[in-house]
């Protein structure tokens, strides 16, 4: 029906029609999905959710004289420092060296301070206070540095996420008779909530559940700056059991992210804490699907009752838990599951509020031509499984 190429012809003529995901899909229920692909041109789709991995690059700019970093302090933060002078990477789930909190920040607050929050200080506009030690030679002899940074005074500044974008994931709950601090939040005990990351029907890869009109080189809205796919997101692994409309009944098929920072907005750059688990990073990212047939559109019509996750047990303290079998989106968005016969509460990570807040502004953004379509330079793999656990070694 259509070219990414067409699309943009349009979107440069003023002429593009484009819906939400919860719109498309309303749409394709009313007027069938034939009717659907042919009245739309593009999707969008979004999120925003805690991204643990995720991570910012800087280049801090050359000192006079230079210094080729060795160990570096983000506001106490380290960061990685293993590369040619003054490159820096920023771990957003890189917690506070207490030893280095500058006088005046020994609060609980400071404690849990961490990568994310140190980016998300940079996104805003804010100062960084900056402590690092060199690695003198004599082509970089300063020893020592001790300053402050923006991210107007750093020559780059970009995010790069290994894993920015999961294809579904898990639900989490604590049979066990005591309080869990996961990365998914406090889970209590008995069976007393279930907490679940995905957006379900409105997240990005669940609207594309074969990765047919996304690779690398795809733009996106990513922290409310344009960002692109740089390659298959770490723990990439499309190969999961799926459902016959294609969509993972598990965590599938992750994506990398990259773009530079210093445009984006703070109000989809934030350091959050989990508490009793550490520091993190939430992120606003909004992906286009082109319509360009019928199958992308059946697709996009899919809806949360059509999308599964496994009830996991966090209580068992191993790589492989439990399951409680699988429940849907449409479930788990009423509030209350069902397990063993025990209602459970249900609570979402993400922010459906805000990712539909991600949607209506990269719709904006194409529907006012300030926003284009691109075409992927490669396609993502579609065949890798996870290593097994018996070729980690011990």
């Amino acid at each position: 029906m259509r070219t990414i190429d067409s699309i943009n012809e349009k979107i440069r003529a003023g002429q593009v029609v484009v819906y939400t995901a919860e719109d498309f899909k309303a749409l394709a229920q009313e007027q069938g999905i034939t009717a659907a692909a042919k009245a739309v041109d593009v999707v969008v789709t979004g999120t925003f959710e805690p991204m643990e991995s995720a991570g910012a690059m800087i280049n801090l700019g050359h000192t006079d004289p230079p210094i080729k970093l060795l160990e570096c302090y983000l506001d106490g933060v380290p960061a990685y420092a293993g590369f040619g002078a003054v490159d820096l990477y920023l771990g957003a789930s890189q917690p506070v060296a207490v030893s280095r909190l500058a006088e005046g920040m020994e609060s609980e607050e400071a404690r849990e301070h961490g990568g994310g929050h140190v980016i998300a200080d940079l996104v805003a506009g804010r100062t960084v206070h900056l402590q690092a030690t060199g690695h003198a030679t004599d082509c970089y002899p300063r020893a020592s540095l001790e300053t402050t940074i923006t991210r107007d005074t750093v020559n780059q500044f970009y995010l790069f996420n290994p894993r920015g974008l999961y294809q579904n994931f898990i639900v989490g709950v604590n049979g066990g008779d005591r309080p869990l601090s996961t990365y998914l939040g406090p889970l209590q005990p008995r069976l007393g909530n279930a907490v679940y990351a995905n957006p379900g029907a409105i997240s990005p890869l669940l609207n594309d559940p074969d990765l047919a009109t996304l690779g690398i080189g795809t733009r996106i809205f990513l922290g409310g700056g344009v960002g692109y796919i740089a390659w298959e997101g770490t723990q990439h692994f499309p190969l999961q059991r799926r459902l016959p409309n294609h969509t993972p009944i598990g965590p599938a098929a992750t994506v990398a992210l990259v773009g530079d920072a210093k445009p984006m907005d703070a109000r989809w750059v934030r350091g959050c804490y989990f508490k009793g688990y550490g520091p993190s990073l939430m992120i606003g990212v909004g992906v286009p699907i082109p319509i360009l047939n019928e199958q992308v559109a059946a697709h996009c019509a899919v809806q949360d009752k059509d999308i599964v996750a496994p009830v996991m047990d966090f209580s068992i303290p191993r790589r492989v838990r439990p399951t409680f079998g699988l429940v849907s989106y449409a479930q788990l968005k009423s509030g209350t599951i069902t397990i063993e016969g025990q209602p459970v509460r249900t609570a979402p990570l993400a922010s459906v509020y805000l990712a539909r807040q991600v949607q209506q502004e990269l719709k904006q953004w194409i529907e006012t031509g300030a926003f284009e379509l691109s075409i992927p330079v490669a396609a993502l793999p579609m065949d890798r499984a996870f290593l097994p656990q018996d070729a980690l070694g011990s």
